[in-house]
């Protein structure tokens, strides 16, 4: 009898799990899935810009009249953090590249959002104005400092993307 009822309970067990898997696939099926979608979403920064632009004590920049292909993927303004503003991109080539500025001392600042990158002693003509290059294990960046804010265009991107961000920031953009 034991015998028996080890056989029928090896037996519901496995009719279970085919009722379980055959759900799960009808799930599976029936639900929309694009394999070709981009599985980080463009984010519209423009609510958080224009609350940004209100409270921060300095001009916030965003970028005008970037070409084709740049995507925003994130967005933040933190009063807390030394009324920190975060605007993160990827680029036509899908590198990351950041508009960073806070009113926190450039030297910590640039460190922290930069993930240790170091002044490279060398600048770089943007705009009609100098920015200081800086190089790290992580990220490269750009960085202005001066009037109470440190503006650092930073990532993954070559010189020439960061380069290009920082030409088109400008304090009225979105």
């Amino acid at each position: 009898m034991a015998r028996e009822r080890g056989k029928q309970t090896a037996r519901d067990m496995f009719l279970s799990m085919a009722v379980i898997v055959a759900v799960a696939g009808a799930f599976y099926l029936a639900n929309p899935h694009d394999e070709d979608a981009d599985p980080l979403p463009a984010v519209d920064y423009r609510v958080e810009l224009t609350t940004a632009q209100r409270a921060a004590p300095y001009p916030v920049l965003a970028p005008e009249g970037l070409a084709k292909g740049w995507k925003p993927t994130s967005v933040s303004y933190a009063r807390q953090d030394g009324d920190a503003w975060h605007l993160g991109f990827l680029d036509p080539d899908r590198e990351y590249v950041a508009v960073e500025q806070a009113t926190t001392p450039a030297r910590q600042y640039v460190r922290d959002v930069t993930h240790d990158a170091e002044n490279t002693g060398e600048s770089e003509r943007v705009g009609g104005e100098e920015w200081q290059r800086w190089e790290g294990p992580k990220y490269d960046a750009l960085v202005r400092d001066g009037d109470g804010v440190t503006t650092v265009v930073t990532g993954t991107a070559p010189l020439e993307r960061l380069v290009e961000m920082a030409e088109a920031l400008e304090s009225g953009g979105a």
